[in-house]
């Protein structure tokens, strides 16, 4: 079926109204799942599954989950599992037949887990009114995004940031394509509502976080295989993550970083550049991202000799990127250090014999 003018939404609901009371085999993409989360959830949840990845997984204990499209609730109760009793999971779905099929099992999953920190709300997920700003730790979606119309997609993403706690990330598994999919394909009501000609391209995918105010974005999973062809576009399963939290003043406080490598240099999605083994001054708010994922480990602080208070001078974002050592020790850092009578400047971990031959106070 083709049309000029589709209907997005009716094409989505009347597929997805469908999948609720039977399984619909050509909307399931092979996922594989923790299976010792899935063995409380009932049968019929488990066969309406119509997701292409497991966000679930990169959750942590005592989050507060958002999940976009949370149709019959496999993730939402995946994931209120991985949170646990401190945490919360929010379900939007605007399909009524999913919806009932999600609260169907709501209190008696939560009898089973012994707790109940579930809830599912009507709603499209390009509006998410009912969501207050920066409430949410951690945003899920799986397979969805893709339904949405073409001109809300922007809308849907300036909501997930709003939503977002500063800090917060976006974890989204979802179906792009490796060429931009044509309009013919676009007003195919089948292959829209299948999750396919509504498909991001692949670099227009992590585009689209960027223009939202994302940063950080990592590729966590992409399927080597495509798992539909249509007229020699390849459409296939990604898991993106997506941060917030580089907005905010900068702050000098004479803290640098030093990237480790692998590679020659590195740059941020603020174009900052990071030459390998060489300290690179960064403001407050720069320093804290880099010390915390997605960027954790890839960086080694450098810290000042004398703090210097958050807020007191701005940071010269025109400056020369290197900082000079004398910038963190200070002009009149004159110091010299004198080994004590006995001390070695490699000292053995603590259980280990000295290295045969070595002396007190020697390097070996």
């Amino acid at each position: 079926m083709t049309s000029e003018t589709l209907d997005f939404e009716k094409a989505v609901k009347d597929r997805y109204a469908n999948g609720a009371q039977q399984q619909v085999p050509e909307l399931c993409c092979p996922v594989v799942y923790n299976k010792k989360y899935l063995e409380i959830l009932p049968q019929e949840i488990l066969e309406r599954d119509y997701g292409c990845g497991d966000p679930s997984a990169y959750l942590k204990p005592g989050e507060t989950v958002l999940d976009l499209g949370s149709g019959g609730g496999k993730i939402c109760y995946i994931s209120a599992q991985v949170v646990g009793p401190q945490g919360r999971v929010i379900g939007i779905d605007m399909n009524d037949d999913m919806l009932a099929l999600a609260r169907k099992y709501q209190k008696t999953l939560g009898d089973k887990l012994g707790y109940h920190n579930v809830e599912f709300h009507k709603g499209k997920i390009q509006e998410l009114g009912i969501i207050p700003d920066g409430s949410v730790d951690v945003i899920v979606s799986n397979c969805v995004l893709n339904l949405v119309e073409p001109g809300a997609k922007e809308r849907l993403f300036k909501e997930m940031f709003r939503v977002l706690k500063k800090g917060g990330r976006a974890v989204i598994s979802d179906i792009v394509s490796d060429e931009a999919v044509p309009i013919h394909l676009q007003n195919n009501a089948e292959l829209w509502s299948g999750c396919i000609s509504g498909a991001f391209q692949e670099q227009e995918f992590l585009k689209a976080f960027q223009k939202a105010d994302f940063h950080g974005m990592v590729v966590l999973k992409r399927g080597q295989k495509p798992w539909r062809t249509v007229e020699g576009i390849e459409f296939r399963s990604v898991t993106i993550a997506a941060y917030k939290g580089k907005q905010g003043p900068c702050w000098e406080t004479n803290k640098a970083v030093i990237y480790k490598g692998p590679f020659r240099c590195a740059y941020d999605d603020d174009n900052h550049r990071y030459e390998r083994g060489v300290p690179e001054a960064v403001c407050e708010k720069t320093f804290k991202l880099l010390m915390s994922d997605p960027y954790s480990g890839q960086f080694e602080p450098v810290l000042p000799l004398t703090d210097v208070p958050e807020g007191v001078k701005s940071f010269d974002c025109s400056r020369d990127t290197h900082r000079d050592p004398k910038e963190t020790k200070g002009l009149d850092y004159r110091a010299t250090d004198k080994p004590s009578e006995g001390s070695s400047c490699c000292p053995p971990v603590s259980g280990e014999a000295r290295p045969k031959g070595g002396e007190p106070g020697s390097c070996c």
